[in-house]
């Protein structure tokens, strides 16, 4: 399979316009998987779905086209969209940014909602957002491994770099994070 979605994103760089669709469909299943991943902590009866997440993501990566490099990248710029899906989706469902209205809440997944979770979600984003500006690659580093769910084998390949590299920079974008998320508490 990821030979596939290899060979068709290779396909789609030499000018094949129906490649990126065979490349989408020979992914969907990881997809989903991101999907899934990206919503466990929210409730079924929440209106964005798995199926919606990964067809938004689709419909992002095809309104502004890339030059893939390979099935990492292709993964690594879905989890990127996906992000931004849930951010938007955060703050569309009218979440605070900040504020006193906040409560504690239980870290059950099955008691968790959108809205329940969306001020954090746009808390993270914020972060995440003020590492990049510091450190892209960190930034960058969180998104694919947080969001995209790669293992830190992967993320040395995409970034050619050594695993205990990948290592070292996680380290630093959790202590980053974590420094920015207490701040505004």
């Amino acid at each position: 399979m990821d030979t596939e979605i290899s060979l068709q994103l290779s396909a789609a760089r030499g000018g094949d316009r129906d490649a990126f669709a065979r490349a989408y469909a020979a992914a969907y299943d990881e997809l989903r998987r991101l999907a899934r991943r990206q919503l466990r902590a929210m409730r079924p009866g929440d209106t964005l779905v798995t199926t919606a997440l990964v067809n938004e993501a689709f419909l992002k990566l095809v309104r502004h086209p890339v030059d893939y490099a390979d099935r990492t990248h292709f993964f690594a710029l879905a989890a990127r969209a996906m992000r931004q899906i849930l951010v938007d989706y955060a703050r569309e469902r009218g979440s605070q940014k900040r504020g006193g209205d906040r409560h504690q809440t239980t870290l059950d997944p099955a008691r968790l909602s959108v809205e329940s979770i969306a001020g954090e979600m746009i808390d993270i984003d914020d972060a995440l957002t003020r590492l990049a500006a510091v450190d892209e690659r960190l930034a960058r580093l969180v998104e694919w491994r947080f969001f995209g769910g790669m293992t830190e084998e992967e993320i040395a390949a995409a970034e050619g770099v050594a695993v205990r590299t990948v290592r070292r920079d996680w380290q630093k974008a959790r202590a980053f994070l974590y420094h920015e998320l207490q701040r505004r508490k």
